[in-house]
């Protein structure tokens, strides 16, 4: 018997893996059973609000399981757990919330699961939040929830209350070690699809999601949502042979492909690719060598050769040129003076020791940037040890503080300017700068986010720009232009400011609800 179930199991498994292969067409009813998206890299952790990457892609996977209080269309704010909200003077939020919402498991959403993980996250920081921001949350009746600040938060919606994953009181009240739990009950939320410990591969880098036909927003038009790891050459022929329904794609494929599909461009310069600076490690310690090396850099010959003309040269006060709360004093920041370089390292008594220069393996285009960048400080008299590693080995490497230079990039280059603190002064994620040598720096940073007044605000990040790109605690070297293409089976489109903190990403999780 157990011969003849492993021979079914199997054959079972192969007809799963053969439909995998070929997406199905909508139905009749404008349904879609079965949806694959591609993705270059595959895993990006297990999908539980603790456990997944600390990247946008990470958060996108857990964000089908689990919803925040409002989220985001292409358009701007939308109920979400809470149907509506109000502010309060200028530090406490009322959030009336939907009646009727389940988990996942059948058990009612109050609103004592909000106030549970506001405080849950106290005691279990949440990466993408920080818990300090709300002083109290009290639980006015079963379907309004207070939400008190412990100083006005300009960007509270985007950043906490559009951003925060609520979880089930009933199933996390026990939880000590949230970051390390993988069963079952991890993956239980109020979001339209569940996904089933088994359906998370990390070694393939598969994920398998399933609607949940109790959505409070009605059933998902997506029944089934599969993501599977492809590479980036194989992208636009995964698409034609329609294995896939879509993908990212490169430039190049544009002409190729938009007879056939839909080609969403990402709105200019979401994404950064940045230049991270271990400013405390001699003799990076040194502003005059981080200022050497930005004006070492062509940042426009990388938009010209790594990007292929699809980008915007990097601003040394991190913010995009093209962003409305660019400081336009930047514009003479570090041109690309090889001669000014040298001066500096002469000033500094720069003795010539090799700088590690740590660069993601897999991506043509950051190996591209580090080769550049290599010859560029090698040009200026900076010698260069540049190693290639995989992308999780690099980013533990800037977390942990052990390299010198590291070609990375992040999105959330968007929407309210408190991305400019969040990236240069958060000490707990490795997308930021961690920089907190410059007092006056980090004080215009502090200030500006409790600043409502939004005339008083610029000008606290217009001096916040001109102090970082003084000190060079990282460097942009350009922001990029991305296209995704796709059959038209499901409308994508990338979030008004990227969904919470900013994500890139054309996979909003209402694009497969269908409203």
């Amino acid at each position: 018997m157990m011969r003849y179930s492993l021979i079914f199991a199997l054959a079972a498994g192969l007809f799963v893996l053969l439909l995998a292969g070929y997406p199905a067409a909508a139905d009749d009813r404008g349904s879609v059973p079965v949806y694959t998206v591609a993705d270059t890299t595959g895993d990006w952790g297990f999908p539980s609000p603790y456990a997944h990457y600390a990247r946008g892609p990470g958060y996108t996977r857990m964000s089908f399981l689990f919803d925040t209080l409002i989220w985001k269309d292409d358009a701007g704010y939308v109920p979400a757990l809470a149907e509506s909200w109000e502010l309060v003077g200028d530090d406490t939020y009322i959030f009336t919330l939907r009646e009727g919402v389940t988990w996942h498991d059948g058990e009612p959403f109050t609103s004592d699961d909000v106030v549970f993980t506001v405080e849950y996250i106290k005691d279990h920081p949440y990466m993408w939040v920080d818990s300090g921001i709300v002083e109290e949350a009290e639980a006015i009746d079963d379907l309004t929830v207070r939400l008190t600040l412990s100083a006005p938060f300009a960007p509270f919606l985007d950043q906490v209350a559009g951003t925060l994953p609520i979880l089930p009181e009933h199933l996390w009240s026990g939880v000590s070690d949230p970051v390390n739990r993988r069963d079952q009950e991890a993956l239980v939320g109020t979001g339209p699809y569940t996904l089933r410990v088994r359906d998370y591969d990390q070694v393939q880098g598969t994920y398998r999601y399933v609607a949940y036909e109790d959505y409070y927003l009605g059933s998902p038009m997506v029944k089934e949502l599969r993501f599977v790891k492809i590479s980036a050459p194989n992208a636009a022929a995964e698409l034609i042979q329609g294995r896939v329904n879509t993908a990212g794609i490169e430039p190049e494929m544009i002409g190729q492909l938009e007879k056939s599909f839909v080609i969403v461009e990402v709105p200019s310069h979401w994404w950064n690719y940045k230049l991270m600076i271990n400013h405390r490690k001699e003799p990076l310690s040194d502003k005059r060598l981080r200022q050497a090396v930005a004006y070492s850099i062509d940042r426009e010959k990388l938009v010209d050769i790594a990007a292929r003309g699809y980008g915007l040269a990097g601003s040394p006060g991190f913010i995009p040129s093209d962003n409305d709360w660019y400081n336009p004093e930047i514009d003479g920041f570090y041109p690309h003076d090889p001669a000014r370089a040298k001066e500096l390292l002469g000033d500094m008594g720069y003795d010539g020791r090799k700088i590690q220069l740590l660069v993601k393996g897999g991506s043509t285009t950051e190996e591209r940037i580090g080769e550049l960048i290599e010859a560029d400080l090698a040009a200026a008299g900076i010698n260069v040890d540049l190693r290639t590693m995989d992308s999780k080995t690099v980013d533990s490497k800037v977390a942990d503080w052990d390299y010198d230079l590291a070609v990375s990039g992040h999105g959330g280059v968007i929407g309210d300017p408190h991305f400019l603190a969040r990236n240069t002064i958060e000490m707990e994620s490795f997308n930021s700068a961690r920089y907190d040598a410059n007092p006056e720096l980090v004080a215009l940073l502090e200030e500006q986010v409790t600043e409502m007044n939004e005339d008083a605000r610029r000008d606290l990040i217009d001096r916040a720009q001109i102090l970082y790109a003084e000190d060079v605690p990282a460097l942009t070297l350009y922001y990029t232009e991305a296209f995704v293409a796709h059959d038209g089976q499901v409308e994508l489109y990338y979030t008004y400011n990227g969904m919470a903190l900013g994500v890139p990403i054309a996979l909003n999780k209402l694009s497969f609800v269908g409203v």
